[in-house]
């Protein structure tokens, strides 16, 4: 065990470096960060307007020697800002995920040192797991850095600070982006271990990105009719909650079929949990941590179901050096 556990410290070194000289994390996870802070930005100015506007009438109340407390104090909740940044992961992460998945195989394949690793006395499953380990440390810095540096532009721009139960918040949604980058990854790694030619694994993974990252959340939230209207076309008729439900029965088939569109994509799942935690959503705005996250299971519970699935697929599915090598 001892020897296992430090031949895969010493394959995951060996990955981080590799990659890190390769310039592929430092590209993907840089647009991201742009992308990201173009994103926050500009919210971030909207708010801080906000906060520069009630200050400014409460000084003036203040000159006039009027109490402060005629003054109603706005709530703000800044994690809403994060709404782009988050949508950006969405999309951007699976990306990041998928690249390095293919570039850990495709690098050995490339080399034709796959199977030479393999005739060593460290077996399939050290090296997939220094492989994993490496890559998931690497997700997990970008994406750390990037959220740490979301969280800065909110404070600078915008104004405002966070209590610590919005840091946990930002770090619980931390952890769903991890998760869902890293099932990206293996998704990457297993198609491009087990495809025999190597553009077309890479060409397998956009495609399946396309379809569950892009298409089936897009379908799912068109074909949802309280989408149509900004805010809702329920609260915008003024339809009591009880009323909606029951408006709802009517087209219980179609909605099972809308919903089904939706829990087949991972990146629902994810946008769904961090819409809540960060209050994106406005019915989970000031909710405890425990309440959302209970009334969300699904999501979460989905995500890890995901990841175990791939990394159950890429522990279990043998390598087949013969196939693989004749056409790489």
């Amino acid at each position: 065990m001892t020897d296992s556990l430090a031949q895969i410290h010493t394959i995951a070194a060996r990955e981080i470096r590799d990659v890190a000289r390769s310039g592929i994390i430092v590209a993907v996870a840089g647009f991201l960060f742009l992308a990201s802070m173009v994103a926050l930005g500009v919210s971030a100015l909207a708010l801080h307007a906000d906060v520069v506007a009630y200050e400014e009438a409460k000084a003036l109340l203040i000159s006039l020697g009027k109490p402060v407390e005629a003054l109603v104090a706005p709530t703000y909740f800044p994690l809403r800002l994060m709404r782009g940044f988050v949508e950006q992961i969405e999309i951007i992460g699976a990306v990041l995920g998928i690249v390095l998945g293919y570039r850990a195989a495709a690098i050995e394949r490339g080399r034709n040192t796959l199977a030479l690793l393999m005739t060593r006395p460290i077996g399939q499953s050290v090296f997939l797991a220094g492989k994993l380990g490496g890559n998931a440390v690497l997700i997990g810095f970008s994406l750390a850095l990037a959220f740490c540096s979301g969280l800065l532009a909110i404070m600078l721009i915008g104004g405002v600070s966070f209590t610590g139960e919005e840091y946990l918040k930002v770090f619980l949604s931390l952890l769903a982006a991890v998760v869902y980058t890293t099932s990206f990854f293996i998704l990457g790694l297993v198609l491009a271990l087990h495809v025999r030619r190597l553009p077309h694994a890479l060409l397998y993974a956009f495609a399946i990105w396309l379809s569950f990252v892009l298409v089936a959340p897009q379908i799912g939230d068109t074909l949802d009719p309280d989408n149509q209207v900004s805010g809702g076309v329920f609260r915008k008729l003024h339809i009591a909650k009880a009323q909606e439900k029951e408006i709802m029965q009517s087209f219980a088939n179609y909605e099972t079929i809308r919903n089904g569109i939706e829990e087949a994509s991972p990146a629902k799942h994810f946008e769904r949990l961090t819409f809540a935690l960060l209050g994106i959503k406005e019915t989970y705005n000031g909710l405890p941590i425990l309440t959302i996250l209970d009334e969300r299971t699904r999501d979460p519970v989905s995500l890890v179901l995901i990841l175990m699935a791939l990394g159950g697929l890429l522990f279990a599915w043998p390598i087949n050096f013969n196939r693989i090598t004749k056409e790489t």
